[in-house]
């Protein structure tokens, strides 16, 4: 009789220990390692994408700016329809090249496609070309580490001189002007801009350009044109750099700017200045313009904003993919991971990652495009 007993517990301990496993399952796991998200509203969220027919893998690259967007999209995309997604973010430039070239089934990109890109897609989109879909938006902050300094205000004339190494003193008297009640130390600044080819560093020229032209007399781009200064890959590199240089200053988005990076609150002309949050992005972002003709979705920011509570060093990051011709054995997972991701779900987990959903007018067209891919 004992040994009955102890049977039937080792049976139904068993068959507890299975169903546990099979709860486990049903809920997914996150094929990076990670480890699944156990939450109710990520199971949900896992329970409502749309996979079809995706399977195998997807190969990406591109802007390092939603690279954290991606991890997050990646992780319940996964679970939900068991697709690898191996997205490098090793840079728009870097994005656009590998799409252009044949190497990726979609790129990420923080500046819409060059007539010549465009043109150069054609040679991989059969029958068709590399159209821009805005997916993520969000502030770029300007992270600067100064000692005993928690709240910095600087406006784009003071940013532009610094970058161009015409002011090279955290005490310097145009930086104290605009920070009265401030005790700036005399430190050195030491300026970061991005090594690679960035959306990031064309965004935020775009914003000097914009709002102070007569300080930034560069072109502009992907690719940092002033002189000195010093550099590191990735906006996850200078975000680095900022932390461990006492007198740094960068550019990154607003998701890095974290573990003791303050971000530069921007004097725009505005009654006070404007804080690099996401709601305030958002307040910029929702004022820009479709520009792109087509199905192509690019849009069109305005960089030199004085709307009150609009922060103007803004971007967003398009994903880059071929409107007709598209291969076909990695279009249903490309077309449901787009799909998911321009969704009221993926586009919700956005702020948790210091990022700005897509305004509602626009995500709409994107997601309409989406389905018409071929």
């Amino acid at each position: 009789m004992k040994l009955q007993r102890m049977n039937r517990r080792a049976l139904t301990l068993g068959a507890l220990a299975v169903s546990g496993a099979l709860a486990l399952t049903a809920c997914g796991s996150d094929d990076t390692g990670n480890g699944g998200d156990s939450s109710a509203s990520a199971t949900a969220q896992a329970g409502s994408i749309k996979c079809d027919d995706a399977k195998g893998q997807l190969l990406a690259d591109g802007s390092s700016a939603q690279k954290n967007a991606i991890d997050a999209w990646v992780k319940q995309f996964s679970a939900a329809c068991g697709v690898q997604i191996n997205y490098k973010g090793g840079g728009s430039g870097a994005g656009v090249t590998a799409f252009t070239q044949g190497q990726v089934a979609f790129a990420g990109s923080d500046s819409a496609l060059k007539p010549e890109e465009v043109e150069a897609s054609k040679q991989v989109c059969s029958g068709g070309q590399g159209i821009d879909l805005p997916m993520v938006g969000g502030p770029i902050a300007v992270g600067y580490n100064v000692p005993g300094v928690d709240k910095l205000v600087l406006d784009a004339a003071t940013l532009a001189k610094i970058f161009d190494s015409k002011i090279t003193n955290w005490n310097d008297a145009a930086i104290k002007k605009l920070n009265p009640d401030v005790e700036l130390p005399d430190l050195k600044i030491q300026a970061f801009h991005r090594s690679d080819e960035s959306g990031t560093t064309d965004n935020f020229t775009k914003y000097l350009i914009a709002s102070s032209p007569a300080n930034w007399k560069y072109e502009g781009g992907k690719a940092w044109q002033a002189k000195g200064g010093q550099s590191a890959s990735g906006s996850s590199g200078v975000a680095q750099q900022v932390k461990q240089t006492s007198g740094a200053i960068s550019y990154m988005e607003l998701s890095y700017a974290k573990d003791g990076i303050n971000a530069v609150s921007i004097d725009t002309g505005a009654s006070a200045p404007v804080d690099a949050t996401v709601d305030n992005a958002t307040k910029a972002i929702g004022a820009a313009k479709v520009v792109g003709t087509g199905k192509d979705l690019s849009l069109k920011l305005d960089y030199a904003t004085k709307a009150e509570g609009a922060y103007p060093i803004t971007l967003v990051t398009y994903e880059i993919v071929c409107d007709k011709g598209n291969k076909a054995d990695t279009l249903p997972a490309t077309k449901a991971f787009l799909r998911y991701i321009a969704s009221e779900d993926g586009q919700s987990v956005l702020a948790d990652s210091g990022y700005a959903p897509i305004p509602a007018d626009i995500i709409a067209k994107v997601r309409t495009t989406i389905e018409g891919l071929s």
